[in-house]
């Protein structure tokens, strides 16, 4: 088939489908609004005189020209159909923007997704626009994309179709969020101890704790989880850290730190220690307890684990002597060993 057949061919077949179309859009009568169905038909006929534009002009550009015959004459076919194709693709696009720049977002989005076959940009635009619901359809009616049409709904405030597509992936904490944003605070704590229940089954005993103090403001049970990490050592160095930074009473936290310490077990003391490293730059009024916790903790390990002689520097910070005391300690014991 050379390329002007081929070009009254496609014509042909285009105004045969676009009769088609104009017929199924005007059906679209009995179950969309008027208005709507008008913008979509003028949206189609725009369209389709810019494709006729386009095929007319190169039928005319083909007729001043000789046919291609020979060995390159598949090669021509081809490209007139690619040619044909990407124009027509173009001044799709161009239609697309032209409606974006004046901010006719719905009427762009009918372009990407009737005439470009590309629902993905059509639910963006449509969402760029602040239509949310619309776009929150085309991502879960076309898409089949939950987590983005979730999105759509939760920003159109439509919260209770959020919720139940955040169920369906089970996003908990999501759900138990969306809940809290609609004061449902009974719900939202179910979702929300699902979460800690989760968390603490994984051994994520701060995370559990988080959600108890900052979503379910309990924070007595966030100091509970943290003391089981503690003691289950699980993450142990971060559950006492943190546990410690949630009391805001300098005397208490004081009482705590002594307490907790009388309770700890030989083999945790060296996480202790670490523990007291930063208790010790948080407040002056906690420097006595921890450089005396930390003395004894060095104290009992030092016979079996020289280096802990080095952390006595923590806790003399402004003391330049203790250096070279730490220092005359090492070569001491260094001599007795070689000896």
């Amino acid at each position: 088939m050379n390329k002007q057949k081929f070009i009254d061919k496609f014509m042909a077949a285009f105004v045969l489908l676009a009769m088609f179309k104009i017929i199924g859009i005007v059906a679209q009568l009995f179950h969309e609004s008027f208005w709507s169905v008008v913008g979509t038909l003028a949206i189609f006929l725009i369209v389709a005189f810019i494709i006729l534009m386009v095929i007319t002009s190169l039928k005319d550009k083909e007729q001043n020209q000789k046919y291609s015959k020979g060995r390159g004459a598949g090669g021509g076919n081809f490209y007139i159909e690619a040619s044909l194709f990407d124009k027509i693709r173009d001044k799709y696009e161009e239609l697309a923007r032209k409606y974006i720049a004046e901010k006719e977002y719905k009427k762009a989005a009918q372009v990407y997704m009737n005439l470009l076959q590309d629902n993905y940009r059509g639910a963006k635009i449509l969402a760029d626009g602040g239509f949310y619901n619309e776009a929150a359809a085309v991502y879960l009616k076309k898409l089949k994309n939950k987590s983005d049409a979730a999105v759509c709904y939760e920003k159109a405030k439509q919260y209770k179709k959020a919720i139940d597509l955040y169920k369906e992936m089970e996003q908990k904490e999501k759900v138990g969020d969306l809940y809290r944003e609609i004061n449902d605070l009974k719900n939202a704590h179910i979702y929300y101890q699902m979460v800690v229940d989760d968390y603490t089954a994984n051994s994520q005993m701060v995370k559990a704790s988080l959600i108890y103090r900052k979503k379910m403001e309990k924070t007595e049970e966030a100091q509970q989880i943290l003391l089981k990490g503690w003691n289950e050592d699980k993450d142990p160095f971060n559950c006492l850290n943190n546990y410690f930074a949630n009391i805001s009473d300098v005397r208490k936290l004081e009482m705590e730190i002594e307490d907790l310490y009388k309770k700890t077990p030989g083999y945790k003391k060296m996480i202790y220690l670490d523990v007291m490293k930063h208790e010790f730059r948080k407040d002056v009024k906690l420097q006595a307890i921890t450089r005396n916790i930390a003395y004894e903790i060095i104290a009992e390990k030092v016979n079996t684990r020289s280096e802990i002689v080095n952390e006595l520097k923590h806790f003399n910070p402004a003391d330049e002597v203790i250096l070279k005391d730490i220092s005359r300690f090492k070569t001491g014991r260094n001599k007795m060993f070689r000896n």
